[in-house]
């Protein structure tokens, strides 16, 4: 990954190559901002740039034994921290556990989400999360002197799903660490952070992808038309993530949308023993599914709401033609009298959900919530 593969982000990527140039880089860097926006490609495409033996002022060289070596993500000075799930065996595993899963996903592409990573580690119910292992691992690999390269680099991915001792035995290392060593948070939720974890970083925003970028992306990596990409680039927001789920027309976004579909219609008709069918379907998926489905709901019901007031005139409005269709005759029954009461009651569901409760219990109550709520 270079930075001339990174859509939408110069401004970014000029900060991060004048750190360098002016050797100012900070021993510890926190990526964070919205899903899509290319964090998780830019601190890899900064790791390459600092370890590059032929840099330019521009980016890596691409040639050198360090690029060769970070083309398959097999340099020894990388090292890689995300998400796990506990196995059946009932040992805690670390990131090294599912190494080469992540080294597949990340070499497909750059641009993923949690319930891609779930999905690629083969999991259903579990909630991928960093054990306090990790910390012991960590420290480990970084009390060693470095390989190859001028500096040791440690990606975490989501450093927000660390527990509180995860967090807290890495705060010494992070405050103080050996020589020549760079910590890169990824961050997608930075204020579940502890505040102690994001003293000690230098915070860099990392805005949604312009519009326009998205689309010419899209034009150029997927080979479709300028105007089908424009479209989808207005739909997704600056998510790319999203963008290349839609440009693929990605199952996931069509389940979801079936879901939330049957659950309206359902919850309207107040057919109950439909809404707990519905409910154990729901509760039936993997947890990480669960949620992604919640986060769908929020915003469809946040579109629909819109519509009510500039139609599709509106460029607030960001839906698929499947989506549109559905929403033609739905939007009016999302307003403001149950539209602060639905956004709560989604969210409470998404908590819960990320809380570890009983999953049939959670989407039975807010099946039945919602059918209050939408009449």
């Amino acid at each position: 990954m270079n930075f001339s593969q990174i859509p939408g982000q110069k401004a970014v990527i000029d900060r991060l190559r004048s750190s360098v140039a002016e050797n100012r880089v900070s021993h510890a860097l926190l990526f964070y901002g919205p899903e899509g926006s290319g964090k998780f490609a830019l601190a890899l495409a900064f790791a390459r740039y600092v370890s590059c033996e032929n840099r330019t002022a521009e980016d890596a060289c691409g040639v050198c034994p360090s690029c060769v070596k970070y083309d398959k993500l097999i340099h020894p000075d990388l090292h890689f921290v995300f998400p796990v799930i506990k196995k059946k065996s009932g040992t805690e595993p670390v990131s090294d556990t599912f190494i080469s899963q992540w080294r597949a996903m990340v070499l497909r592409s750059a641009w993923f989400s949690l319930s891609t990573w779930t999905e690629a580690m083969e999991v259903a119910n579990e909630q991928a999360l960093i054990p306090v292992a990790e910390a012991a691992e960590i420290i480990r690999k970084l009390s060693l002197k470095s390989f190859e390269s001028d500096f040791k680099i440690m990606i975490i991915w989501l450093p927000e799903k660390m527990n509180a001792e995860t967090a807290n035995k890495l705060l010494k290392i992070i405050e103080e660490p050996p020589a020549r060593t760079l910590f890169i948070l990824v961050s997608e939720e930075d204020d579940k952070l502890l505040p102690t974890i994001t003293s000690r970083c230098q915070h860099i925003r990392i805005p949604a992808i312009p519009s326009g970028d998205l689309s010419a992306h899209l034009v150029q990596t997927l080979g479709i038309d300028r105007d089908k990409a424009s479209g989808i680039a207005a739909i997704a927001n600056g998510n790319l993530v999203r963008a290349m789920e839609l440009a693929r027309d990605d199952e996931s976004t069509t389940i979801h949308l079936d879901r939330f579909t049957r659950l309206m219609r359902t919850a309207y008709t107040r057919d109950i023993h439909s809404l707990v069918t519905w409910s154990e379907e729901t509760a039936g998926l993997g947890r990480e599914r669960q949620k992604s489905f919640l986060s769908y709901s929020l915003r469809m019901i946040r579109e629909n709401f819109i519509l009510n007031f500039n139609g599709r005139e509106n460029r607030l409005v960001y839906l698929t033609r499947a989506e549109d269709e559905f929403s033609d005759r739905f939007h009016p029954f999302i307003n403001d009298r149950n539209i602060n009461a639905l956004n709560r009651e989604f969210n409470l569901a998404y908590a819960h959900v990320e809380s570890n409760g009983n999953t049939k219990m959670i989407f039975l109550d807010l099946a039945l919530k919602t059918m209050r709520l939408i009449r």
